[in-house]
Formats: structure tokens, sequence, C-alpha cells
């Protein structure tokens, strides 16, 4: 405790790190106030009445800090930009001049970043599509002209963009990933809206259930952080190299693997798609024809947050795209020319082939508990939800992962700026 609120004033102390700080914070009361500018046209007493009885909904709401509920100008959210950052990622693996791109430094970063706020753009119109069938047909929002529909994908697609590039700004201030800030402030922001519907609807029974599940939250986020920090050291050893009149003794070091390499994003992807289920089950139930809305009755009675199949789909979903997402970003044949290009070699495995295999076995087991965890932290709040009948937690698995996860990133981002300002400091 003395160690962080040690580095917390040597930050503060620090001019530059303050300033980017203040910064991130003005940006972080930007974001908040662009989430309180209603769009015009929608009934907002009806639509929160509707996320208050309909829990994929209020899950959808925590998760954009509350844009939804009050349909502000950011209701589309960062959804659009996350999806387009996932379709590089994975064009990347699958046209050769864009993983080509990815390697040529920081050019090809600039060029990449390019690409996804152009793919953010279809994608914007397309969610902003979809929240207006689902406005109209819940009866929230009537038949709009085609220049008022125009104008409504238009407004939803600029809010899209403009938190994008708010995300961009906070990023460029090295403090963090933008988004993920974003994101981050969108979560803390509903906690004393939050707290306060909790304690208002509080009985004794609940109090006790509340008790028991702040208990539990504790646990979750320190097996959250010993997770986040846990890697697997792999040895790798580098022979004397004679070159000349110059000799480079021999070296050792490890290749360390993270137990989670894949982060949230399999839950963010996993969520996307098991929502949808429910999604179009409110826009069943309203149609005229008898088929699809007894499908719609169907989904809304077995497929609620609370529910088996959901939960079980939902699970499937994150160990599935964990294991995928990994795919993506560790590339064991990469890794292992890499090493026996520099000259090393891991202990006991020969140089090539062998090591792409060795290390594939390791992060396939790797990932195996990762996948596990994170789909055991995700369903876990449902679970508990449907025990205790609390319906309106905002802490989830999803949310506490978030937290965590970005609070640790940020902190380590602090402290290596400011040992690279003492460093500069003493170099002077």
């Amino acid at each position: 405790m003395g160690k962080t609120l040690n580095v917390l004033k040597k930050i503060f102390n620090d001019p530059e790190l303050r300033k980017k700080i203040l910064i991130v914070l003005a940006l972080f009361l930007v974001f908040r106030f662009l989430a309180h500018i209603p769009v015009a046209g929608v009934n907002l007493n009806q639509l929160r009445s509707l996320f208050d009885q309909n829990q994929f909904l209020g899950l959808l709401d925590i998760f954009s800090g509350g844009t939804l509920s009050n349909f502000s100008i950011l209701a589309v959210g960062i959804g659009p930009y996350i999806y387009a950052s996932i379709v590089m990622q994975l064009s990347s693996k699958i046209y050769p001049k864009l993983e080509e791109l990815q390697k040529e430094g920081e050019y090809g970063k600039k060029k990449i970043a390019q690409y996804t706020r152009y793919a953010t753009v279809p994608l914007g119109i397309l969610q902003s599509i979809g929240m207006y069938t689902l406005l109209r047909s819940q009866g929230l929002i009537g038949n709009l002209a085609p220049i008022d529909l125009v104008a409504f994908i238009a407004t939803m697609v600029a809010g899209t963009m403009l938190i994008m590039w708010i995300g961009e700004i906070i990023s460029e201030q090295n403090i963090g990933n933008g988004i993920s800030l974003i994101i981050f402030a969108g979560i803390v922001g509903q906690l004393p809206v939050a707290a306060f519907q909790i304690l208002t609807t509080l009985t004794a029974e609940q109090a006790i259930n509340i008790s028991l599940m702040i208990l539990l939250g504790v646990a979750v986020i320190a097996a959250v952080v010993f997770v986040n920090e846990s890697i697997r050291k792999v040895p790798i050893m580098y022979a004397k190299r004679v070159r000349g009149a110059n000799s480079q003794a021999a070296q050792s070091t490890h290749l360390p693997l993270k137990l989670n390499s894949a982060g949230v994003i399999p839950i963010i992807f996993a969520i996307s798609l098991v929502l949808l289920p429910s999604l179009m089950a409110n826009y069943f139930v309203a149609s005229n024809n008898e088929t699809l809305a007894g499908i719609g009755t169907w989904l809304i009675a077995n497929f609620s947050v609370a529910s088996l199949y959901y939960n079980i789909v939902y699970f499937a979903l994150i160990f599935g795209f964990t294991y995928f997402y990994t795919a993506i970003i560790f590339n064991p044949k990469d890794i292992a020319e890499n090493i026996q290009q520099g000259g090393g070699f891991i202990p006991g495995i020969r140089p090539g082939k062998q090591t792409e295999k060795y290390l594939n076995f390791i992060i396939t087991r790797l990932t195996l508990f990762g996948a596990v965890f994170l789909g055991v932290v995700a369903v876990l709040p449902n679970i508990l939800q449907a025990y205790t009948g609390i319906q309106n937690l905002v802490i989830g698995g999803t949310s506490i992962l978030i937290i965590v996860a970005v609070v640790i990133e940020t902190v380590k981002n602090l402290e290596v700026q400011l040992v690279n300002r003492s460093y500069d400091k003493f170099l002077r």
C-alpha cells in the first residue's frame, strides 16, 4: 500500500504525467456529458422501462455506460470500432499483404488504423439500422421519413466516430488503450446509479445475499489479478558466438507466455453473438406473423440472461473465441523462426519445427485454463442473479475483468513512464 501511494505521489509530482492524466480525465467528462445528450424522437420513459424489464438490454446498457437507456448520440457506442478492429486482425491472417503491412513498424500500424476507421463506418450504419428496427418494433419510435431516417443513422454513426476519436486521443497520452479506458469509464460511471437502485429496493434477505456476493466479488478480483499476471517462462539459451576478434558469452533468457493471452476480447466478441437471439426475439414478438411471434416467445422464455441455454452457449462461445483469438495473436511458427534466426534454442528441444510444436503444446494447455477461467467468471454473475433474485447488479464478471485489466495496464504504463523520466534526468 505504501509503495502504491509513493508511486501515485511521484506521478502527480511529475508535471508532464500530471498533464496527461488531467487530459484523460477531461475527456472522460466529455464522454459522460455526450452520453446524456438524447436523440430526438425517442420516448425515453418507455425506453428506460423496457431496459428495466429486459435483462439483456440492461446488460448492453451497462456495457455502453448508460448511453442506451438515455439513447444519447453515443447509443451505438464503440462496438463498431471494436468489431472493425477484430475484422482487421482476422483479415491480416487471411490476406498476406495486410500481414506484411503489420510488420512494417509505425507506418504499418498507421495504415491498419486508417483501414479500421474506414471499416467502422459501414458497421456503424448496420448497427444503427438494427437499433432503429428494434425501437420501431417496440413502439418507442415511429416510422421515420427517408430524410429523417438518414439523419437518425448519420447521428448514430457520427457519435461512434466521435467516441472513436476521443479514444484515439486518450491512447496518444500513452497512459493506456483509449477504447479500453472509455469502456472502463462507462462501467464505472454506472456504479452510483446502480448502487442507488439496489439500496432503495433492498430487503433484509437481499442484504445478506449482497454481502456474500461482495465477498465473492473480492475473491473474483483477486483471481482475475492472479490470472492476468500469471506467465509461463519458457527458457531460451543463446550459445557463445565468436565474430572475428570479438566473442559474445553464452546467454540465457526466457519467453513469457501469459496464462490468458486473449484478454477480454473473447468475452466482448461472444457477448455480441449470444445476445442476438434475445435481440431477434424482441423483434419477432411484435410481428404479425404467428410463426415468428411464436419463435420470439420461445426465445424470450428459454434464452434469457439467467436461463440455462443462454449460459451454456455463452460459455461455449467464450471458450471457442479464446482459442481462436489466441491463435491469431500468437503464432508459434513465427516465434520459433525468430528464436532460430537469433541463434537461440530451448534446452532439450531442437530448433525449428520441434520448437514450434513445443510452443504450440504449451500455449494450447495455457489457453485451456484461460478459456475456462474467462467462461466461469462471465457466467457466474448470471447464476448468482438467478439464485439470489437480485436483477440490478452492475459489477458482473465481464465488468470486473475489464476494470481490473484496465487498472493494471494503466498503472504499469505510468510506472514505465516514471522509470523512463528518471533515466532521462540521470543522463542529463
